[in-house]
This record gives structure tokens, C-alpha cells and sequence, in this order.
């Protein structure tokens, strides 16, 4: 860490505020974020055989995620309010878990990051919710941007740590 780390949501007072983004020029932009739910073998089984009382997990937290990538400026009280020009939310059953996927894209000045997260955090919050009757067990983990582009910084990417 350096010691010349400044955060640009602070003004020279320390107190928070809202990044003025409005000099930026709109760009294409995009961000991927990952996240798990892990929860029992036979919660795996009802989900794969369709056999979940609340009905089809899958496409309620996909939608889930979906709707709350929109609403991110609801949610974090400085995140700016941004065109969501595309969203695809991807849920997997694994071996121990479901594999939940995000990426979100927009041409604004501004990336899409948080609703990257929004989005997966969601989503797996709508697994739990739906599971929660039959696996009182079922756990968030590992949640993160795993790649990101546009804007100043161009493409990033990485492996979620284990």
C-alpha cells in the first residue's frame, strides 16, 4: 500500500460525496463479476430435477439479479446513476454449489462494476431464499469482479481466489 492513497468518493474534508463523471466521455464498458452459493447434495438434487417447492431457482434469481443491477443508485448511496445497456445473469449447478455469473455492459461514463456485484450478490440471495425451507445451511461465498472494460483502465481480469 502506498501512502499517498487518496479515495476520489472523499472530498478534502474527508467527507463523503459523488465523483463528478460529468467531463468523462461516454464509453463502452463492461464488468463480470462471480459468486457461489454452496448448499446441500440434496438441495443440488431437487434443483437439477426440478423438485424445489418454491418452484424454478434458476430463473427466479436470474431475474432477481437482473432487476437489481438496474437499481444499484438505490442501493449505494454514491453510485451514480447509469445506463444498464445489457445484463446476462448465468446460474450452474455443480458438484457442491451453484456457479452464479454476471456481466453487465453500458456505454456511459462510468463503470458497471457494482452492478456486476449487485447483480450475483442478488442472485444468490434469491437461491437462498428459495432454498431456505429445505437447507438452513446454504451459504454466499466468493463473490467478485473477475474481469472489467473500458474506460481509463482498458481490460482487467483474474481467477477468483479459493
Amino acid at each position: 500500500m502506498t501512502d499517498d492513497l487518496t479515495f476520489s468518493h472523499l472530498d478534502t474534508r474527508g467527507q463523503a460525496r459523488m465523483v463528478d463523471v460529468s467531463a468523462k466521455p461516454p464509453s463502452v464498458r463492461t464488468a463480470t463479476a462471480r459468486g457461489e452459493v454452496a448448499c446441500s447434495a440434496d438441495v443440488l438434487t431437487a434443483l437439477r430435477e426440478g423438485t424445489v417447492p418454491k418452484g424454478d431457482v434458476l430463473a427466479v434469481a436470474r431475474v432477481a439479479g437482473i432487476a437489481a443491477a438496474k437499481r444499484v443508485p438505490d442501493l449505494l448511496p454514491l453510485a451514480h446513476t447509469i445506463g444498464v445497456h445489457g445484463c446476462e445473469v448465468n446460474l450452474v449447478i455443480a458438484d457442491d454449489h451453484i456457479a452464479i455469473e454476471a456481466t453487465v455492459k453500458t456505454a456511459d461514463r462510468t463503470g458497471v462494476e457494482m452492478e456486476a456485484l449487485t447483480a450475483v450478490s442478488v442472485a444468490a440471495l434469491a437461491v437462498i431464499d428459495m432454498v431456505k425451507g429445505v437447507d438452513r445451511s446454504a451459504i454466499i461465498r466468493r463473490c467478485g469482479i473477475v474481469a472489467k472494460s473500458g474506460g481509463r483502465s482498458g481490460f482487467w481480469s483474474r481467477e477468483l481466489p479459493t
